[in-house]
């Protein structure tokens, strides 16, 4: 049975990685039956959402950053080609600030463990793709929201009705408010990662998707 979310049968997304995509970024992912995230994009420093992303803490909106590192001797650097760096133990970083921006959500301790092993120690002796590391979240992500969409990481010339959102960002969640732990002192923040709206919403979240697929996408 084909998952509600989806709106376009017929045309093929195409979108940037992302590291814990914002919620406006799987709302425009679920609409489509078909998606291509292009990790075989030209590598832009300015390109920032495939390492970071933002949460809601107790003083608001927190940006996450997972350091990287690009091979030297590399001119023509497409994401593919990109390193996580050990910098700063940013896995610890970012696993403490989770903890703290939602551990007394309705839904952290029942998704969190899921998310774990990517806040693992790393020794810097092994080489890790930062493209393997969204992907592999990426996954993690869609299932825990329900989003059967057909989604592959390399771009062909197979696809003809294409719709492309490399270049969007992704701000249409901003007219859908949900459910915030710490609303009433900071108000509603819009455009966290999608990682806020599975923790306060947890299975209600793809509706919160569904809204903003009916209203924006």
């Amino acid at each position: 049975m084909q998952s509600p979310l989806i709106k376009y049968n017929d045309t093929t997304a195409i979108l940037p990685p992302m590291y814990c995509g914002s919620v406006g970024y799987y709302a425009t992912l679920a609409a489509h039956k078909n998606v291509v995230i292009d990790c075989d994009m030209r590598y832009n420093k300015r390109q920032k959402s495939t390492h970071r992303c933002h949460i809601a803490d107790t003083h608001g909106e927190l940006m996450l950053t997972v350091p990287i590192v690009k091979p030297v001797n590399c001119r023509q650097a497409t994401w593919n080609n990109i390193e996580v760096s050990t910098h700063g133990q940013w896995w610890n970083v970012h696993k403490t600030a989770l903890f703290s921006a939602y551990g007394r959500t309705p839904f952290f301790e029942f998704y969190f463990d899921r998310f774990l092993q990517f806040f693992q120690h790393r020794n810097g002796e092994e080489k890790e793709s930062l493209m393997s590391l969204d992907c592999d979240i990426d996954a993690i992500i869609r299932d825990i929201l329900g989003i059967d969409s057909n989604v592959i990481y390399q771009l062909s010339d197979n696809f003809t009705d294409i719709k492309d959102y490399r270049n969007d960002n992704f701000v249409l969640a901003t007219a859908v408010e949900y459910y915030q732990v710490r609303r009433q002192e900071l108000g509603f923040i819009p455009n966290l990662s999608v990682l806020d709206l599975i923790f306060n919403m947890g299975t209600e979240a793809p509706l919160v998707l569904k809204e903003i697929i009916s209203k924006h996408i």
